[in-house]
């Protein structure tokens, strides 16, 4: 066996959160899969990213060796840092009435600000502001609609790779086609009842 360390750690990373998700979306229910419930499409997500991590921690097992880099000082306060100001912003959120507490947005907004600060130095952005960018996904839904929470995820996603940035371009057409896709799919063609704009 060559083991691939990043590999096994991203298996980990990507079975954890699986099924972290799936004992967070027990509370949903799933409906059919002509007539899907608020919890199917997450499970759906959550199974799909637990067979991906079996691939890629099966890959891991022979493709290496392929160690970590050291982290730096810098990166391992940041991460400290994001963690603590993510789990203070999500405990103090939970205490104001309104938008803030209700539901699952003192966890989404602590989420949130935690991957922000974590990606502040370049080597955590590629992992750290696409995870910030789907919990911006769930918080933006509702108050801002299905079209504009793509588009927002999409734009804080490209800003952890340089060479998104250098083709703003490619980004505007991303954010377009991904309208386009996920309207054609979830509001068309499955009936999801989202709203697509801001609820004024």
């Amino acid at each position: 066996m060559k083991l691939n360390t990043k590999d096994l750690l991203s298996a980990g990373l990507f079975i954890g959160i699986a099924v972290i998700g799936l004992w967070l979306n027990q509370d949903h229910n799933l409906g059919t899969a002509r007539r899907m419930g608020p919890g199917y499409m997450p499970m759906l997500t959550f199974w799909l990213l637990i067979i991906l991590g079996g691939i890629v921690l099966l890959g891991g097992l022979f493709n290496g060796p392929d160690p970590l880099a050291k982290w730096t000082p810098g990166e391992i306060g940041f991460l400290i840092g994001g963690t603590v100001a993510g789990v203070a912003v999500g405990m103090i959120c939970a205490r104001i009435p309104g938008f803030l507490s209700s539901g699952w947005n003192p966890l989404g907004i602590g989420l949130f600000v935690g991957c922000m600060i974590i990606s502040i130095p370049p080597g955590w952005r590629a992992l750290f502001l696409p995870s910030a960018a789907f919990t911006l996904f769930g918080l933006l839904l509702e108050p801002l609609g299905f079209l504009v929470a793509i588009t927002l995820t999409v734009v804080c996603s490209a800003l952890a790779d340089q060479e998104h940035l250098d083709r703003p371009l490619g980004v505007a057409g991303l954010c377009a086609f991904l309208c386009a896709l996920c309207w054609a799919i979830f509001i068309h063609y499955l009936d999801i009842r989202v709203p697509l704009w801001p609820q004024l």
